[in-house]
């Protein structure tokens, strides 16, 4: 199928962008990378009046560490994420599961906040700004707020993002010699939308690990962190019982079904995935686990 019949605007700045998105009445979709939203306008699964184009926007496209954060703007790409020297050493979490997003073609041209905005469960990103606490910035006609990563995803598909709001950046703490990050995903093929997936990251303090946040994703409507499972891999030094105690408590932890994978298979791959992860976790040099 084709594209029905829409206005299209390139903005020039982003006060041009908001004040496009200010305007009531008009329904309006925001064109940064595209990889998602091109295929639903195709398809013609969405229908917006009006196309805004930010590829051009100067500044939205920084990644850059302010303070004790890396700042990532609204057009980095996916290939940014993974190739770039400061990401692997700002947020090694982040560049271990670039690789996974879908295909070279699609990484050159999909953004990072696209990503975010998009909300696809079964997506990489979402799950990662769960697990490092990420704060994500909307701004709009009347000014910006800052939204956790844990208030941002709603539901399937569905964020806080409000119809007049842009995604400008999104910022996630900078890694320090005491944080691990741990990141599995399973998939029928490379590139192909995780079946189950499983984001980590802690922080090591001697041979046990605080401030443990699991996100997983490809299991529920929108990332799913697992508090009781982080709670008990905090509780004392990893070992096999420590992490079978782990795995037990995800059976709290609401699993969907789909056409692609049963429930069953889903929950077996998040215990499969936290087994790898909790290892990977208690080793100095975790910063990533494929």
């Amino acid at each position: 199928m084709k594209l029905a019949e829409v206005d299209y605007v390139r903005a020039e700045t982003v006060a041009h962008a908001l004040a496009l998105l200010a305007e009531t009445g008009v329904d309006s979709k925001v064109l940064a990378g595209g990889q998602s939203l091109m295929p639903l306008l195709a398809m013609r699964l969405a229908g917006p009046q009006r196309l805004i184009d930010i590829n051009r926007v100067a500044g939205l496209d920084r990644l850059e560490v302010v303070g004790d954060r890396l700042v990532i703007g609204a057009l980095v790409r996916h290939h940014h994420i993974a190739a770039d020297p400061l990401v692997a050493r700002a947020a090694p979490l982040l560049a271990a599961a670039a690789p996974h997003v879908a295909h070279p073609a699609i990484r050159n041209r999909g953004t990072f906040a696209g990503s975010l905005a998009h909300a696809d469960p079964a997506a990489e990103f979402p799950a990662c700004v769960l697990a490092l606490g990420a704060e994500i910035t909307l701004a709009s006609a009347s000014g910006t707020r800052t939204a956790a990563a844990g208030d941002f995803f709603e539901g399937l598909y569905q964020t806080a993002v409000r119809p007049d709001e842009l995604l400008i950046a999104v910022s996630v703490p900078v890694a320090t010699p005491a944080s691990r990050f741990a990141f599995v995903e399973f998939s029928r093929r490379s590139g192909d939308y995780a079946l189950a997936g499983l984001a980590a990251a802690a922080r090591a303090d001697g041979d046990r690990l605080t401030e443990v946040r699991l996100a997983f994703f490809g299991i529920g409507d929108t990332p799913v962190l697992a508090a009781e499972a982080a709670v008990i891999l905090s509780s004392g030094p990893i070992d096999d019982a420590l992490i079978e105690r782990a795995v037990a408590s995800l059976a709290s932890v609401e699993v969907r079904d789909s056409a692609a994978a049963g429930e069953t298979y889903r929950r077996h791959l998040a215990g499969v995935a936290l087994r790898r992860v909790a290892s990977a976790l208690a080793r100095p040099e975790a910063a990533a686990c494929r």
